[in-house]
């Protein structure tokens, strides 16, 4: 049940994501202050939320990413995510074009037969990290 339940919060998320990506490249500038207005501050807080997971602690570890036979030295992959979209913008090299992950992004809500849950999603590690996306080394 869980992983049902998790494939749907997460399934939620990806549209929302969609649909203001969409509303980005499609509305007019009425409709995109009107749009920026009421979600900005939602994006900015929900960014805060996750990077407050993620601060170093007294060692500099990430509690969050550490666990107890592996830590995970500061910066995080979730901040080295959020300075590349935040901070470095535009300068950072774009790997994908936003059309063509949404073109690659399944639609449906809960597949019939969801896939065994990786890692990353039994513990809850790396929310930024989409596990059908994630490069492994």
């Amino acid at each position: 049940m869980d992983q049902v339940l998790g494939q749907v919060l997460r399934n939620a998320v990806w549209e929302r994501l969609d649909m203001l990506t969409d509303l980005a490249n499609r509305a007019d500038a009425q409709s995109l202050v009107s749009v920026a207005r009421s979600e900005l501050p939602r994006l900015t807080e929900a960014w805060r939320a996750m990077l407050k997971m993620h601060e170093p602690d007294e060692r500099g570890d990430c509690p969050t990413c550490s666990t107890r036979w592996h830590r995970c030295k500061a910066p995080c992959s979730v901040w080295q995510v959020a300075h590349e979209h935040l901070v470095a913008g535009g300068l950072a090299p774009q790997q994908q074009s936003a059309d063509s992950r949404l073109q690659g992004r399944r639609k449906s809500p809960v597949p019939a037969h969801p896939a065994p849950p990786t890692a990353a999603e039994t513990t809850g590690r790396h929310a930024l990290v989409n596990p059908r996306r994630a490069v492994t080394a």
